[in-house]
């Protein structure tokens, strides 16, 4: 008898050993990217057009306000770039900073309706894949338009589009666009 409750004694103490791990500290949860605002800036030489989303209640019951200030001029190529706010805190949080960084799980995905010609993103991360943050916009004839955008977090890359990408949307927003 004392035989098998040693056997088994050691058996259990192997057994415990064998389940003990080196790394059992709990797995850190990363918080996601509050983003309140979203602020475009197109310019083509002195003529410079902003457009910002606000959504300082997030997912709460108000809706974004969407903000357009000045028009697009036909048949103009336009130096574009988008930042990412965190305006619920103070001092205001500048995420734009942290998707540069973070490029290998970011990207920004445009969509854009006549008279808005083409919208080609500039800006890469180490791979040599795009990340979006700085681009190009051309207009065409005059009229209106829509410009959307999508920040997506761990996209596949590369791909060949948003409808390719998978990941999960950080922010996304539609701007209502005029073309003179």
């Amino acid at each position: 008898m004392k035989k098998i409750l040693s056997t088994l004694l050691t058996l259990s103490l192997f057994i415990s050993f064998l389940s003990c791990s080196d790394n059992d500290s709990p797995e850190l949860i990363q918080e996601e990217e509050v983003i309140t605002s979203v602020i475009v800036t197109l310019q083509s030489g002195s003529d410079t057009v902003t457009l910002s989303s606000v959504d300082l209640d997030g997912d709460g019951p108000n809706e974004p306000v969407i903000t357009v200030q000045g028009s697009l001029k036909s048949d103009t190529t336009y130096s574009g770039a988008v930042k990412f706010l965190n305006e619920s805190i103070s001092p205001v949080e500048d995420i734009t900073e942290e998707v540069a960084e973070e490029a290998e799980e970011h990207q920004v995905f445009y969509s854009f309706t006549s008279p808005i010609s083409s919208v080609a993103t500039l800006d890469t991360d180490s791979s040599g894949n795009p990340l979006g943050l700085v681009f190009t916009l051309k207009t065409g004839s005059s009229g209106n338009a829509t410009l959307g955008l999508t920040l997506r977090h761990e996209p596949k890359k590369p791909n060949s589009g948003i409808l390719d990408a998978g990941g999960e949307t950080d922010v996304a927003v539609n701007f209502s666009v005029s073309v003179e």
